[in-house]
């Protein structure tokens, strides 16, 4: 006798707590196999193909495309055939970080007294897509449904962000002119999404969800919580709302809100300076023409960047550190892992070289093609966008002279260069066309002050007039 199976979006890692549904890779009625990819989904780090843990047909889906759910919530279910002997069914092992199936889920899900629409679900006839219905009570059922992982941040109110609901979806605010929700189950899944409401006062009653059939999203309360705060520091609302000025809306969740919420964090806690300087390039890229003229892979100009920034930070390392403002502490970090920032159809990531220090320019550049290119194909995993110590920001390819960059938090300091062009510039007393290039250095003031900075960025200056200053450190 057939089983169902219901496979819930498994913890992806790195601490995240929700993703969104790309393209289903299988459709109802379909037969799947063993750690077969059924879906792609989007996280706040990568785009990454989820593989199913059981073999059988596909009995239910949730969730369309653009659908964005947390972890632990239903993703599809999957009629199995009977059972070996011994009464257990095989499952494929860890599917994905920090999630594993084992001879237990093809035990017969429990199903609470009640609740029609999982107890038909559970049903191996249902072919339609299944809707995923909300738990009364304050903590999640054994067995029904998926609680976040321990690694998960806690939701609290310094956990607010600035996202807004799904596109298409009403936010209602924290107290609607119509009546409340009456009494009966409450369409949330996430745990997190309960502890946020109870932490801050809020009723989940009186929202009406974004998602799937009225599903309760995070988002939903974020936003009911911003429009109370909104509400009661503004005692007269303007005539004209945002909400109500036409235009086009881009949700800002996936990678965009990840790079909102950072780029957001950065500029609230880290009070940053910058510095910059103009500087001739001309000897270094001569250098790089004689390397490359000697046959044997070619070697990258930002990997010469790279070995210079790796070569200064050895000297000033004050700016490979981190802030632990709760202990009050500068955290001098030991290794380099240099973050470098690409934009991408999906927006800007910033994948990150391991170790870049212990590199030579061989190994930076054929280590930046290969995670230039799982950026640009969005196959980068979230190990590889996360733990960088210190980013190398190459903004000239836009065709642009300087930038302030915003730090990449938690890091301290971020190089930026600029395009390197022909200008008239005073060389050995005489005035002369060179290639000049324009370095600016954005630094936490909270790791050292500008005497270490100026000190920096004057050895990366240094390095690029003339490349020999590097024989030193190698």
């Amino acid at each position: 006798m057939a089983q169902v199976l219901e496979f819930k979006l498994p913890d992806l890692g790195e601490g995240l707590t929700e993703a969104m549904i790309v393209r289903w890779l299988v459709q109802v009625g379909d037969v799947v196999a063993v750690d077969q990819p059924v879906v792609e989904v989007e996280t706040a780090k990568a785009m990454v193909e989820v593989p199913c843990p059981y073999g059988g047909v596909v009995t239910a889906r949730f969730g369309e495309e653009g659908t964005e759910l947390p972890v632990g919530a239903p993703l599809l279910t999957v009629a199995v055939g009977a059972p070996a002997s011994g009464g257990d069914t095989e499952g494929s092992g860890n599917v994905l970080v920090g999630y594993g199936t084992g001879a237990s889920p093809a035990r017969r899900r429990r199903v609470r007294s009640g609740d029609p629409a999982r107890s038909a679900a559970a049903s191996a006839g249902g072919n339609g897509p299944a809707e995923p219905v909300g738990l009364t009570g304050s903590a999640p059922a054994a067995g029904l449904v998926g609680t976040a992982p321990a690694t998960a941040p806690t939701a609290g109110p310094s956990s607010v962000t600035g996202h807004r609901p799904q596109a298409g979806a009403t936010a209602v605010p924290v107290r609607p002119e119509g009546p409340a929700r009456p009494e009966g189950p409450v369409p949330v899944i996430s745990p997190l999404v309960r502890r946020l409401a109870r932490e801050n006062g809020l009723d989940l009653r009186q929202l009406h969800g974004s998602g799937p059939d009225g599903l309760i999203l995070r988002a939903d309360v974020e936003y009911a919580l911003r429009s109370a705060t909104a509400e009661a520091q503004a005692p007269q609302a303007p005539a004209t709302q945002i909400s109500d000025v036409p235009g086009t809306r881009t949700p800002l969740r996936g990678i965009r809100g990840a790079v909102a919420d950072k780029l957001s964090r950065s500029r609230r806690e880290i009070p940053d300076a910058t510095c910059w300087v103009d500087a001739d390039a001309t000897e270094l890229m001569n250098a790089r023409l004689s390397m490359n003229a000697v046959g044997g892979p070619k070697i990258s100009l930002l990997a010469l960047l790279a070995r210079i920034c790796t070569a200064a930070l050895a000297r000033f390392p004050e700016l490979n550190s981190t802030v632990d403002m709760e202990a009050r502490e500068v955290v001098r970090l030991d290794r380099v892992h240099l973050g470098f920032a690409a934009q991408t159809e999906r927006g800007l990531v910033v994948p990150v070289v391991r170790d870049a220090h212990t590199r030579n320019a061989e190994s930076l550049s054929a280590e930046f093609a290969r995670l230039t290119e799982a950026a640009r194909t969005g196959t980068l995993t979230p190990a590889q966008l996360t733990g960088g110590t210190f980013t190398l920001n190459n903004y000239g390819v836009f065709g642009v002279d300087g930038s302030t960059p915003i730090i990449n938090h938690p890091e301290a300091a971020m190089l930026g260069v600029g395009r390197i062009v022909p200008k008239p510039w005073v060389h050995q007393g005489e005035l002369a066309v060179r290639q000049v290039v324009q370095l600016s250095l954005t630094f936490d003031h909270r790791v050292c002050d500008g005497g270490t900075a100026g000190g920096f960025l004057r050895y990366v200056a240094d390095c690029v007039e003339q490349p020999a200053v590097l024989l030193r450190t190698l």
